[in-house]
């Protein structure tokens, strides 16, 4: 863990962070608290000072601009800056690029220029980066209208989703997203490409700076920010429209009469039911009779050797299968080093529930070999495949394994758990 380091610049206390209401990236989450990119990257730059956080929000970029230019905060985050205004202040390290697509239905007509959205019902968040693209695009096409809207990205594309609206603008990785919630959102031609920075006022103190600058160049270095922007996004290319679909509707058909075991497996573990029934899904599609050609059965799949240790009499039987499942899940977490953090650590013991612990030791040490961080998912990620080459076989203790198959469930168990979180928050 990053030491604390005493507060490099004039406060005592807090870190002021200027953004805007609507902008991508920092959201509120389905538990009502603050997510996304850009607000754990700041939060973990103002936890390594020691100093607490305070967010002023405003509802268009100009007026956020304006207080960080007049050094009402520390600094800005989620703002997009035109070259004219770059002048004005201090900026920070590009972190993130940003591809920035027209979103549409595809039960309508797909756009193909910025002409065909003439006559379209567009909606954008009021003072986003979306709002400035159609600006520009203004210009070329004169009778472009839309509406700015106080709502944020996620909401316009599940609007475009129930065709309420016919378009909006968002991040491709957004757009991507929406599909596992809403599977006829879909992204058409890009309009551009922004990039991500922290902005500072002009006369900012040089230490302050200085200290975002190390901040990022350690977490880069690290692997941090990669398996942060992995946390978000890494596994939105798994599902396909398909899977979406049959999965939202046993959602609504099966869960109900699953429900009790699952929230008996939470309380047992402490690990989120929606999580456990995520992998119960992929294991079984939620059927108590599941069986695989290599022997695993029930609802979770259990080996038989799983079955003896989980002392599980009837692996067939709802209610066992799950509370076993949920258990095997906690002792894998629980074995991994004390090193591995979440949500790296669940997501390393779901690869492990795929292949076996020594699977995941055999992946660290191919990670140790190719400088890649053992701790971190996106890295075992890149080795775990290579335990089925036989050129790696002298580098590993365990022995061959099928290890794309971790990653593929892995990867498949974080979508269903990201449609369940969002499915179940609709119906609270």
């Amino acid at each position: 863990m990053h030491e604390k380091a005493a507060p490099p610049f004039s406060i005592t206390h807090e870190l002021i962070v200027i953004t805007v209401e609507h902008t991508d990236n920092f959201y509120i989450d389905a538990d009502g608290n603050f997510s996304g990119i850009t607000y754990d990257l700041v939060n973990e730059f103002a936890r390594e000072l020691g100093l607490g956080i305070r967010f002023m929000f405003f509802s268009q970029t100009e007026d956020a601009l304006a207080a960080l230019k007049k050094h009402q905060a520390h600094l800005a985050v989620g703002l997009d800056i035109t070259e004219e205004d770059s002048s004005n202040f201090s900026l920070g390290p590009v972190y993130l690029h940003t591809h920035h697509q027209i979103a549409f239905n595809i039960k309508q007509y797909e756009p193909r220029d910025i002409y065909q959205l003439i006559g379209k019902k567009i909606e954008v968040p009021i003072g986003s980066t979306h709002e400035k693209q159609l600006k520009k695009i203004k210009l070329q096409a004169p009778e472009l209208t839309w509406t700015a809207v106080a709502q944020s990205s996620e909401d316009l594309l599940a609007k475009v989703g129930l065709g309420e609206i016919s378009l909006t603008i968002a991040d491709s990785l957004h757009i991507k997203k929406a599909s596992h919630f809403h599977p006829r959102v879909k992204g058409a031609f890009e309009l551009d490409v922004s990039v991500s920075r922290w902005i500072f006022p002009k006369y900012t103190e040089k230490r302050l700076i200085d200290s975002a600058s190390e901040f990022f160049k350690r977490i880069m270095q690290e692997g941090v920010l990669g398996s942060l922007l992995d946390s978000y996004n890494g596994h939105y290319h798994q599902l396909s429209p398909g899977d979406i679909y049959f999965f939202k509707q046993k959602i609504n058909t099966v869960l109900p009469k699953l429900h009790r075991y699952f929230n008996q497996a939470e309380r047992l573990t402490g690990i989120d039911w929606r999580l456990i029934a995520a992998l119960a899904y992929h294991e079984s599609h939620w059927n108590p009779n599941a069986r695989s050609p290599t022997g695993v059965r029930g609802m979770m799949m259990l080996t038989q050797e799983t079955i003896q240790r989980m002392q599980v009499k009837n692996p067939t039987d709802m209610r066992q299968s799950i509370l076993a499942g949920a258990r095997y899940l906690q002792l894998l977490k629980e074995k991994l080093p004390e090193s591995i953090s979440e949500p790296d650590r669940t997501w390393i013991a779901l690869a492990a529930y795929n292949q076996g612990y020594g699977r995941i030791i055999d992946a660290r040490a191919l990670a140790d070999r190719f400088m890649l961080n053992p701790d971190l998912w996106i890295d075992l990620k890149k080795t775990l495949p290579l335990l089925s080459k036989t050129h790696f076989s002298s580098a590993i203790k365990y022995g061959s394994a099928r290890g794309a198959e971790a990653v593929t469930l892995t990867e498949s168990v974080r979508a269903y758990y990201e449609i369940l979180k969002n499915s179940t928050t609709e119906r609270s």
